[in-house]
């Protein structure tokens, strides 16, 4: 996505992940690494929860910047996370909760979404458009966000202020707990509403499609939307939030990256996780 300024209140967050993410160096010395968070995971499974605390462990050592993961399979009733309280700029990711509060909001009000709402949610998601985002976030306003924040118990998630949606403090908890909202029938999105959402993000523009689909099983179903941000501080933030379903599973990765020196470098971490994700539970049988 290219990053175009919408007038300086906005510029920052516009240019906030509409798009794809570069690289972070970070090297973390032996001491460091021995007093870092470590990968937990549980399932009821027997094995997996040990193969995939390994494997992604092994996926993100020796990775500069900071990451955090988040993995439910309903399926299994698998959980892994690594940091799932740590505090990110949220770039795009943001997105998929703007859709969500559109649409919760709504249905409290017994509406459709309008023909100018439905093209600018549709931009929003699919092509990450700053712009619809901008529109939407403002139409909403900080109110209506955080009344969804507060239904959908998303407790760790801040919204940006001043209008710099993409610098949202999202946390890798909340992030799942929308993922679950978005992909099983509950009282705060409405079926319609979640048959969209998931609809949108299985239409994202093949240039945005990396991160937590890499890797993928044929025949699995793939939701996703990134986000991508640059910064002075903790350089480059790259994330990914993807929904899955097939093969026996229904899953939903959560990873979030920051003090990565490129986007590029960033979404190679995002892609080194989601691929062992994925392929431990493939071969986990369902």
């Amino acid at each position: 996505m290219t990053h175009r300024t919408f007038g300086r209140a906005r510029a920052l967050s516009l240019a906030l992940g509409a798009g794809i993410l570069i690289p972070c160096v970070v090297a973390v010395s032996p001491a460091a690494a021995a007093t870092a968070p470590a990968v937990s995971c549980t399932s009821a499974k027997a094995g997996l929860a040990v193969k995939l605390q390994k494997d992604i462990t092994a996926a993100v050592t020796n990775r500069t910047g900071t990451v955090a993961v988040g993995l439910y399979d309903r399926s299994t009733k698998t959980r892994c996370t690594l940091r799932p309280s740590t505090a990110y700029d949220s770039a795009s990711v943001v997105k998929v909760t703007v859709l969500a509060t559109l649409l919760w909001d709504a249905k409290k009000h017994n509406r459709y979404l309008t023909d100018r709402e439905a093209t600018l949610a549709k931009a929003m998601i699919t092509k990450s458009d700053n712009a619809a985002t901008s529109t939407l976030w403002s139409q909403l306003g900080l109110t209506k966000i955080k009344g969804f924040l507060t239904a959908a118990k998303m407790t760790q998630t801040k919204p940006g202020t001043g209008g710099y949606w993409g610098l949202t403090q999202i946390t890798v908890t909340d992030e799942q707990k929308l993922l679950q909202l978005v992909t099983a029938k509950n009282t705060v999105l409405s079926d319609n509403a979640r048959a969209y959402m998931v609809k949108l993000m299985s239409q994202v523009i093949a240039s945005q499609r990396w991160g937590t689909p890499y890797g993928v099983p044929s025949g699995v179903s793939v939701h996703v939307k990134n986000g991508w941000l640059q910064r002075a501080t903790h350089g480059w933030r790259v994330h990914s939030v993807g929904t899955f379903k097939g093969g026996g599973h229904d899953y939903m990765v959560t990873v979030l990256t920051h003090g990565n020196s490129t986007m590029n470098y960033g979404i190679t971490t995002i892609q080194g996780v989601a691929k062992v994700i994925h392929r431990d539970l493939a071969a986990s049988g369902s």
